[in-house]
């Protein structure tokens, strides 16, 4: 007899929504973390960064205030402060989201799980989770670029970049979409020097060009660099600074910088989940899903960044609304990810 009808491994925005509505279902649900509850987005990705944006943006505010009629003697800008309150913010919705699972029943298990079989989950250190249906939601994570390597000094990713006390002087970010201009502006409005290098022919490529074209003007007058058509050849680090070699048109150029800032997109966490033996097929990193959130392994469904569909926290919770009305016997909508509301918060916005 399984102790679980759902077991869930992983506590994002996919999975802890997942548990939550399996239980209000009336089944039994437990989520394994290895982690805390919340997952990338909440911990180190989407709650952090718009902390991180909203003061952002009252730095520029204060900074153009003279537009509105407001002058000051002086204006102090910590950015420090900022990190901790960003902090602070994540701290609160972490503890919003173990309540919500403990109000709803739903057992939380730490450890990093891995597909025992499709009915099971081992958890490290021995425990092993029994369950009728098991829901896969372990995310993504950053990728690099082949031959950088990642310091977490000099060369950084995103979770870095979250957590740096003291603006450097300058930042080179290699990826135009939205992590990159995110974190452009946010760098920028604290006097860092700011270049984006991205490859394809203008930033966030994925939006109309239209859109691009206007926000690309936009970071011209709030002096944010960018390369376009731009291919990163390499990346050498020397007493603490470092140089990106960039082709550009057939053009070599060398641009130097106290940081880089790797942010080109994302891979799927499928690796030592035993999804092969469980029979779940994987593509590209991503475990392939239909409509109603199955995988190739009968009792075994995915939702959330690991799938690829998608990578955004409103889609993945409604993933995990469907996978756990799917288990529940009901047929869920098919979700429309081309008509799902997505935007990019640097100034101005993009949706």
């Amino acid at each position: 007899m399984a102790a679980y009808d759902v077991a869930v491994l992983g506590g994002g925005p996919g999975g802890y929504v997942a548990a939550i509505r399996a239980a209000q279902l009336g089944m039994k649900a437990v989520v394994i973390e290895e982690d805390r509850v919340g997952g990338l987005c909440l911990n180190w990705g989407c709650i952090p960064s718009k902390a991180l944006l909203w003061n952002a943006e009252l730095v520029h505010l204060f900074q153009n205030s003279k537009d509105f009629g407001i002058t000051y003697d002086a204006l102090h800008i910590d950015m420090a402060q900022a990190i901790d309150r960003s902090r602070t913010v994540v701290d609160r919705m972490v503890k919003g989201v173990e309540f919500l699972l403990k109000k709803n029943k739903v057992d939380v298990v730490p450890g990093r799980g891995a597909l025992k079989s499709a009915t099971a989950i081992a958890v490290e250190g021995g425990d092993v989770i029994e369950a009728k249906n098991v829901v896969l939601a372990t995310g993504a994570h950053a990728l690099s670029l082949p031959g950088i390597e990642i310091d977490g000094t000099t060369v950084i990713m995103s979770r870095q970049a979250l957590e740096l006390r003291e603006p450097p002087e300058s930042l080179v970010i290699v990826g135009g979409g939205p992590i990159g201009v995110e974190f452009a502006y946010f760098y920028n409005a604290y006097g860092v020097n700011v270049t984006i290098v991205e490859l394809l022919d203008h930033l966030l490529p994925l939006e109309d060009e239209a859109i691009s074209i206007q926000l690309e003007r936009a970071f011209k007058k709030q002096g944010i660099g960018f390369r376009t058509g731009a291919q990163v050849e390499g990346v050498t680090v020397a007493d603490g600074r470092a140089e990106v070699s960039i082709s550009v048109g057939g053009k070599a150029e060398r641009l130097a910088a106290d940081k880089v800032l790797i942010g080109i997109g994302m891979a799927g966490n499928t690796e030592d989940l035993g999804l092969e033996e469980a029979g779940v097929t994987v593509e590209r990193s991503f475990i392939q899903i239909d409509d109603a959130m199955r995988t190739s392994s009968t009792g075994v469904y995915a939702i959330g960044d690991v799938t690829g569909k998608l990578p955004l926290a409103h889609v993945a919770s409604a993933q995990g609304v469907a996978a756990a009305e799917a288990i529940a016997g009901q047929t869920p909508t098919p979700l429309p990810y081309d008509k799902m509301p997505r935007c990019t918060y640097c100034q101005p916005q993009v949706a």
